[in-house]
């Protein structure tokens, strides 16, 4: 039988939207709001913080001008 050493900065962590409290502390962890944190896990599928993070971030800097204006070129 194989043994996983699972260290904390490799640990999961999975975003529990079901309680009030709790979907508001990810929000602000996230810095989106409770809704934007419900639409977003519906998009991706996932409720692992670190797609969430990855993909609002990747969402935030496709909204920026810079951006817009480089994939319009």
């Amino acid at each position: 039988m194989e043994t996983q050493n699972t260290s904390t900065t490799t640990r999961k962590e999975v975003i529990d939207i079901s309680d009030e409290q709790d979907r508001n502390y990810w929000a602000a962890r996230l810095g989106v709001s409770s809704e934007k944190l419900k639409s977003t896990i519906r998009a991706i599928h996932s409720m692992e913080f670190s797609k969430l993070n990855d993909f609002l971030r990747m969402e935030k800097i496709k909204s920026a001008s810079t951006y817009q204006r480089f994939a319009n070129s």
